[in-house]
């Protein structure tokens, strides 16, 4: 591939050196886009007819948006990774040897090898433009910055300013990115250019950091200091992450191992690190997931693009709860219009409130301005009637989780909005089409399942009801994307994908818990394991009596397999309610921060016995999530291995080092964890009886992503 760089030289000799990569929305510094850079720069400025040179992108909202990721997912040796590295940095560095002034005119999304482009320059200037977005994202991939953003950024913002930008792995606004000293100027988009020639023009020095500030002086400027820095960075990753994830941790290594020395030494410190973390398991499977969640995007349902889905813009939410004040917050913050109903006043206050708090939450971290807060909050409208419901095109129910309770609220949405509407179910578990069988339009009868919390969960399930049709599908599924949320497309199964495989994991740390193994223990197993949360604590926070409804329902699906624990109606019984009770299985302070585990629910678990071992607790919850996956695919309920592990880590934050419940599988061999469901199924009963197809691809020895 050629022609991705255009140079333009005006009457003054600065040259404007615009990227635009053939045939792709966003540029990428692909090998090729690179050797073409690097032939530029040994010939373009080598004339001396250049007096600067400026770096801007032609794709709108777009710098660049780093190194083409599947080149790095198509590494599979460390001195191909090394030797692909060095030539990146090889490429920037020529930039920033260059006899004559630089600048980086940056414009829309500038993340991973873009920003290191940038970083190249002398000057860097970002537009203010609600889409320029800066960042160093690698680590969510597995690696660190590599060419040269974990040598250079330290010397330009700062040790703790790069520490949080490269091990966070985020975005940040150009507002911010000017105010740690990462960019030179932010300047009005339509002056960008202008201002990026000025600064060339202006014989600035290049920026260079220096600490502001007593405590910026001593953390920066001693070697103490910068002792504290590291070591706090070190115990915040292995709090966060557990140690599962070992980019962070290379990336603090290669900062301080670089620290003093010359640039190029810091360089091949940095490419010497990037080279094994390419080639590892974890960054395999963080670059799967990327590309699944990047799939989303791009997927159709029913043949129906994007481009030609119904516009869904006016949206009424019924159930002024958390959830639906969280629903409603959400839509709001995303421009949507929002009617809340609910039928008590109280309801609607608390309603409102958590939209205030979720918008006063974004004010504090200044993702948004106190203006924007009251905008936004002026499109919520509360109400105890359907007045203006026949303007909506959506209405969204997020009432009890009741059968009778919904048919009758979809009954009356029919006739306030005169059947325009989609009527949209949040429920968890109950069938779509059961929902749907009063509606006078079953076709606009479609699930849409938000995972609380609504502002943290990324994942919304699309359920598709027995008459659903492709449109409605369609519109909701591109809602969920406007929505800033991970869809995933469902058929209309008992507890559809997530809650079905996670019932099965919550209901055998039941079993556990009764024959004697402790809390702690079976929350140690899984931490270390990679999950977010152990499966007590999980039960806490879903809300005991929810899980245990669920769990109810589930069993008269499916009676011999997800029987339910005893314990679970015991619990039940006894009031504890889990987090928002202030009490489960831990106990809780006002603002829901975990304590100790709760007495009470000590007198409802049996004495410690001998306790299994990590291995064994993980298998025992483990599997049984992987024998209902492989039903759950032979059944229809969704299209695809990578449908599952998606909705698993988006939806329960599965270990994503793993790449999901089903690459997990495939990582222990179908055969062996269909001879470990044998051997509990032969222990503990129907619980663990291997499905039918799992033991055909185990006969087959076929894996899950063979399909």
């Amino acid at each position: 591939m050629s022609g991705a760089w255009t140079l333009d030289v005006d009457a003054e000799r600065i040259g404007t050196l615009w990227l635009d990569v053939p045939g792709e929305k966003v540029n990428t510094l692909s090998t090729a886009v690179m050797e073409e850079l690097r032939g530029l720069l040994e010939t373009a400025p080598a004339n001396g007819k250049l007096k600067a040179l400026i770096f801007v992108s032609r794709k709108e909202d777009c710098f660049i948006a780093g190194a083409r990721i599947e080149e790095i997912g198509d590494i599979t040796s460390e001195t191909a990774a090394y030797d692909a590295c060095r030539k990146g940095q090889d490429v920037l560095d020529r930039i920033a040897r260059l006899p004559i002034p630089t600048a980086a005119a940056i414009d829309g999304v500038c993340l991973g090898g873009g920003l290191e482009l940038a970083l190249a320059c002398r000057y860097r200037l970002a537009s203010d433009h609600p889409k320029t977005r800066l960042g160093l994202p690698e680590t969510r991939l597995g690696i660190i910055p590599g060419f040269g953003g974990t040598t250079r950024l330290p010397r330009l913002v700062g040790i703790q300013q790069a520490l949080g930008i490269i091990l966070k792995g985020g975005r940040m606004d150009p507002r911010r990115a000017h105010r740690i000293g990462l960019v030179d100027a932010r300047v009005p988009k339509a002056r960008l250019l202008r201002e990026a020639r000025r600064m060339v023009l202006s014989g600035r020095p290049a920026r260079r950091f220096r600490p502001r500030g007593l405590v910026a002086k001593v953390l920066e400027g001693t070697g103490l200091g910068r002792s504290i820095m590291f070591k706090k960075a070190r115990q915040g990753v292995m709090e966060t992450t557990g140690g599962h994830y070992p980019a962070p941790l290379e990336a603090i290594r290669v900062m301080e191992d670089s620290r003093g020395k010359s640039l190029e030494a810091g360089l091949d410190v940095e490419a010497h690190a990037v080279a094994p973390l390419v080639v590892s398991a974890v960054s395999k499977n963080l670059i799967r997931l990327f590309f699944l969640a990047e799939g989303v995007k791009k997927k159709q349902v029913g043949g129906i693009g994007p481009k030609d889905v119904r516009k869904l813009e006016r949206m009424g939410v019924l159930g002024a709860g958390i959830m639906g004040g969280g629903i409603a917050q959400l839509a709001a913050d995303r421009g949507l219009s929002v009617r809340l109903k609910d039928i008590r006043d109280d309801a609607l206050f608390q309603g409102l409130g958590e939209a205030s708090r979720l918008f006063g939450k974004k004010v504090k971290r200044r993702r948004m301005k106190k203006r924007e807060k009251s905008a936004a909050m002026g499109r919520i409208s509360p109400t105890l009637e359907y007045d203006g419901f026949h303007t909506l095109d959506i209405v969204v129910e997020a009432v009890v989780e009741d059968l009778g309770v919904k048919r009758a609220v979809l009954k009356e949405v029919e006739e306030a909005t005169r059947g325009r509407a989609i009527f949209a179910t949040n429920t968890s578990s109950l069938p779509i089409s059961k929902i749907a069988s009063p509606a006078a339009r079953p076709d606009r009868v479609v699930g849409m399942h938000f995972f609380n919390p609504v502002h943290r969960m990324p994942l919304v399930e699309i359920i598709r009801g027995e008459h659903t049709s492709d449109e409605t599908a369609a519109a909701v599924f591109e809602l969920a994307r406007k929505m800033g949320k991970v869809p995933v497309l469902c058929g209309d199964g008992p507890g559809f994908l997530v809650n079905r495989l996670l019932m099965p994991y919550l209901n055998e740390a039941a079993y556990l818990l009764q024959a004697g193994a402790s809390v702690q223990g079976i929350d140690a197993a899984m931490l270390s394991f990679g999950m977010p949360m152990g499966p007590a604590r999980l039960l806490d926070e879903v809300g005991l009596d929810i899980a245990y409804h669920v769990g109810v329902f589930l069993e008269t699906c499916f009676p011999d397999r997800m029987r339910g624990a005893p314990l679970l109606k015991s619990i039940r019984d006894a009031g504890l309610q889990g987090r928002k009770g202030g009490s489960g299985f831990f106990l809780y302070d006002r603002k829901g921060k975990q304590g100790a585990v709760n007495p009470k629910m000590k007198k409802l678990l049996p004495g410690a016995g001998p306790q299994p071992s990590p291995e064994t607790l993980v298998e025992r919850m483990v599997l049984p999530m992987v024998n209902e996956a492989s039903r759950i695919l032979a059944e229809g309920i969704v299209e695809t291995p990578g449908d599952v592990d998606l909705g698993m880590i988006m939806g329960t934050g599965f270990a994503p080092f793993r790449g999901g419940l089903l690459r997990y599988a495939d990582s222990q061999g179908i055969t062996h964890i269909a001879d470990r469901l044998t051997f509990w199924y032969d222990s503990e009963g129907d619980r663990f009886q291997p499905a039918e197809p799992l033991l055909e691809r185990a006969k087959a020895n076929r894996s899950f992503y063979d399909d």
